[in-house]
């Protein structure tokens, strides 16, 4: 372990809570809340489980984590907004919207309902759009198109992915050459597997090494979900490398918390 991976340790430990980002976007959305007096009013939140085509069609290719099983899409609705949020442990959920900001942000479940019930609050109020998931084709137009703005924009040599989504590496290794794309992923399957030429980490205990060997960080807005953001956060800061933050599940949270996100086909 290098010296300097080792003090980005130390400064990890010193954190104060391992969600911190996540709570602080819950506060910011509960004073909105309170604001436009919604925590009062019978308002009903409907969580429900999409199947892989309802969340995200029929895609050419079949190797997406939604296809294959590993990830559901929930999606909530209020007052006719809907909005969507990657997870692992999908549950239903019907209540009010202080019940749903009151949910435990310590498992994956409760996280995933009250990020969708935000996403969706939030769309109500107009201060987010592009919170359903894209569909068909898109995800590979997408895919595309974020390869071509970090190559654009940024002007990035080497990219880490984090979160094993095929389409946006399979585009990165085109775009940038294999050797150039590190990728970690948290599904057991997943890890020490060759995918388009590039070996895939773990995401558990690698974080830190990918953003060091990286220009630039493309995220998987599911990180808030599982618990990863805000040690890759640290990660992210301690090396002072550029990120994006990419899906419908981190739209409002990016909002609320000022940070770059993309999801240029993401539907309103």
């Amino acid at each position: 372990m290098s010296k300097k991976i080792g003090r980005l340790k130390e400064n990890v430990m010193d954190f104060k809570t391992e969600f911190s980002t996540l709570w602080q976007s819950r506060e910011r959305f509960k004073k909105i809340a309170q604001s436009h007096d919604l925590l009062d009013t019978a308002v009903i939140i409907l969580v429900k489980t999409l199947s892989p085509e309802e969340a995200i069609g029929k895609p050419g290719r079949r190797d997406f984590p939604i296809v294959v099983g590993k990830e559901r899409v929930i999606e909530a609705e209020f007052q006719g907004a809907k909005a969507h949020a990657f997870t692992d442990t999908p549950k239903e959920f019907i209540g009010k919207l202080r019940e749903a900001i009151a949910l435990s942000l310590l498992t994956n479940g409760g996280r995933a309902i009250f990020i969708a019930a935000m996403n969706a609050v939030l769309k109500h109020l107009h201060i987010i759009r592009s919170t359903l998931h894209c569909r068909d084709n898109e995800p590979e137009q997408c895919a595309k198109e974020i390869s071509a703005h970090i190559k654009d924009k940024y002007g990035a040599q080497k990219v880490g992915l984090i979160g094993l989504n095929p389409a946006i590496l399979e585009s990165l290794c085109d775009t940038f050459g294999a050797d150039n794309v590190k990728v970690n992923d948290l599904n057991r399957q997943n890890i020490g597997s060759v995918k388009y030429g590039v070996k895939v980490w773990d995401g558990n205990i690698m974080a830190e090494q990918l953003a060091e060997n990286s220009d630039l960080i493309l995220l998987t807005g599911t990180t808030f979900v599982n618990g990863t953001f805000d040690r890759i956060w640290k990660a992210i800061q301690f090396y002072q490398k550029q990120y994006l933050i990419y899906g419908v599940t981190s739209a409002g949270i990016c909002e609320l918390m000022g940070l770059n996100r993309i999801c240029p086909y993401g539907r309103v």
